[in-house]
């Protein structure tokens, strides 16, 4: 039996395990998806060894950029994107290579392009600064689309901190991306720090949280009269696209 599952912190949010689970039982594959919770990331070459079926593992929050020292390729949107959310597991006699993929900028860019199609000189917010914000920048980057990130703590010359979202920036920019885990199950009260009163019909907020379907950041643009969209879809065409690669015959040229 085949093993795939899902790696992070904290995984009670995911919906991956059951729908992976109902993708093997529809195309009647001889495989099991499970969920690996840790506080801190081992070394994944002996994590591999111990799990002798294992095929492949989706990698999400906080683990996205931390799981690169392990790889032993990357393809090209992981290493623009020094993110990774999925490995494949290749084995030669005793030796173990993990080959790092990006599969949410897929997922990301077909999700968004729907939202935005018709718009010119879109300005974007990209809340959040970890893995998945930098997925989310190197879409943006692809789409033309002028962007900033913004963090509780801005410590990098590339982001700035929430107080810095003025009448005027929020004027500018139509376009605003939650990356981080604000508002996922089960802190389901939670929300970024944006000044949602100066949200307009002419907004598009995006949340790449799944569950719950609604967060507050998008029920808050919603009653702005804001465009919303949650990440599931994203999460589908990731989660397709990482099948993909798990049976995909790749060579990884080491």
């Amino acid at each position: 039996m085949e093993l795939y599952g899902l790696i992070g912190k904290t995984l009670t949010h995911s919906f991956s395990g059951d729908y992976f689970l109902r993708k093997f039982q529809e195309k009647r594959i001889d495989a099991v998806y499970r969920l690996w919770e840790w506080d801190t990331l081992p070394d994944l070459y002996d994590f591999v060894r111990q799990n002798t079926d294992l095929r492949g593992f989706n990698v999400t929050i906080p683990y996205k950029r931390a799981v690169i020292q392990y790889m032993d390729k990357l393809d090209k949107a992981a290493g623009l994107t020094g993110s990774v959310n999925v490995v494949k597991v290749k084995r030669k006699k005793d030796k173990i290579f993990l080959h790092g993929f990006n599969t949410d900028v897929i997922g990301f860019e077909r999700s968004l392009k729907p939202l935005i199609q018709g718009r010119t000189g879109l300005h974007a917010l990209i809340l959040g600064s970890g893995g998945s914000a930098h997925s989310v920048a190197f879409v943006l980057r692809k789409l033309g689309i002028y962007f900033t990130f913004v963090t509780r703590k801005p410590n990098k010359l590339e982001a700035v901190g929430y107080s810095w979202i003025t009448p005027e920036v929020m004027k500018k920019c139509k376009l605003i991306i939650n990356t981080t885990p604000l508002g996922m199950y089960p802190n389901v009260d939670e929300k970024p720090d944006i000044p949602y009163d100066l949200l307009t019909p002419e907004h598009v907020l995006f949340d790449l949280i799944y569950n719950p379907a609604e967060t507050l950041f998008l029920k808050k643009g919603r009653e702005k009269g804001a465009v919303t969209k949650n990440g599931l879809e994203m999460l589908k065409i990731q989660a397709d696209e990482s099948w993909k690669i798990w049976h995909a015959k790749l060579i990884l040229g080491l």
